[in-house]
């Protein structure tokens, strides 16, 4: 009896092992287009004689690019949310599931040697500069694997040309200005993207940005984030004009659908290349939706009803537009999504393994890292009898 059911295990076993490598096989069979041609809704402009196209093309290999990316994304920030109920993560945390299109419209715009800086709401912008999702969780439960080494959290993670994450509301946006002018005055020619939502837009420094930048004429994208709601408050009840896209008044501007990637590459593209040709700096909107709460202390449904959200959830979702237009085009089908999208879940658990298991950085490492390529010094503890050492 032992030897039939160690038999009948064995051969289940056996046939699970070898079912992925024939899905493979078969996918690797089948016929994909190698393009496609997309219609894109077209931008609303400002100041611009003309904006991005309404038709670009598709290749496969973008397609399934992106799609793993606003996976990755989407499945990071709901384990994310699990593991904040489950208090592995403490503190502040804003996630971005619903904005996927923006993370990675953006990085398919630009050179990998430009610079972007944002809000807080930054994790899916990590990823896409190229921090692991190991890294990021890691850093979210403040292990010493993190991408900042455990010390940053939620709100201030960085990467190569990757300046966070800043956790004080439009802060980021002069920042952003300055990391333009540098690639200026280096004559590198490089841009900066500054996120900021559509919250922050009314900021009194977001506008001094604007003035410095149009007259130093500086290689900087200013992206308003519109997710139509500044933490609870619709834009229409806090902003006396919510064209945000117009906001820069000497600045030109384009109105942009967020929830298409296609939309996002395309726009980012032109503002790119409006930037680095000299003309100085560029506006653009992102007319996006966050499905999760302003940040995990908020439910998310006491300012906008239940019904709103699975609305934009069943006919703008990023995904799911992209998945269509993978399907229609010809560019992949169910059985391959549905592979990456196992692939990607498997990936997202791994690291959340690692973020829950990796040691917390020791306590004296706790000034480590205060400066860039300075020797080493004393910093004073919360009492004058206590002094951490300082290493770069």
């Amino acid at each position: 009896m032992r030897k039939m059911l160690a038999a009948v295990v064995s051969h289940v076993f056996s046939r699970a092992s070898q079912k992925k490598p024939a899905l493979r096989g078969l996918l690797a069979s089948q016929n994909f287009s190698n393009d496609a041609p997309c219609h894109i809704k077209k931008c609303d402009l400002y100041r611009l004689e003309e904006g991005p196209p309404t038709t670009t093309v598709l290749t496969r290999e973008e397609a399934l690019k992106y799609y793993r990316a606003m996976q990755v994304i989407r499945r990071m920030e709901l384990k994310s949310d699990q593991m904040y109920k489950q208090k592995f993560i403490r503190g502040f945390c804003h996630l971005c599931d619903g904005q996927e299109a923006c993370c990675v419209g953006l990085e398919a715009g630009i050179n990998p040697t430009d610079h972007i800086i944002t809000s807080y709401r930054a994790h899916g912008l990590c990823y896409t500069r190229g921090l692991s999702v190991k890294s990021i969780l890691a850093e979210l439960t403040g292990r010493k694997g993190g991408c900042a080494k455990g010390k940053g959290g939620s709100m201030h993670m960085y990467g190569k040309n990757f300046y966070g994450g800043n956790g004080i509301v439009g802060a980021q946006v002069p920042l952003g200005a300055g990391v333009a002018f540098a690639r200026k005055y280096l004559g590198t020619n490089e841009i900066c993207l500054a996120l900021y939502g559509d919250g922050a837009a009314n900021q009194g420094q977001v506008a001094e940005a604007y003035n410095l930048s149009a007259l130093w004429k500086l290689p900087c994208v200013f992206i308003c984030e519109n997710n139509r709601y500044g933490m609870g408050t619709a834009t229409e009840r806090a902003a006396a004009s919510t064209e945000y896209h117009k906001r820069g008044n000497f600045i030109p501007g384009l109105r942009v659908n967020g929830m298409d990637i296609l939309c996002v590459r395309e726009a980012t593209k032109f503002a790119a290349h409006y930037c680095r040709s000299g003309k100085g700096p560029i506006l653009m909107e992102l007319q996006t939706y966050r499905y999760h709460g302003h940040s995990m202390s908020d439910p998310g449904i006491s300012y906008r009803s239940r019904e709103e959200v699975q609305n934009m959830r069943s006919k703008s979702d990023p995904i799911m537009l992209l998945r269509e237009r993978m399907i229609n085009n010809n560019l992949s089908n169910v059985e391959e999504l549905k592979e990456i999208d196992a692939d990607v879940k498997k990936e997202v658990e791994e690291a959340a393994q690692f973020a829950t298991s990796d040691p917390e950085p020791p306590l004296e490492e706790l000034a480590y890292h205060l400066f860039y390529h300075s020797p080493p010094f004393g910093v004073r503890g919360t009492n004058k009898w206590i002094t951490y050492k300082s290493v770069s």
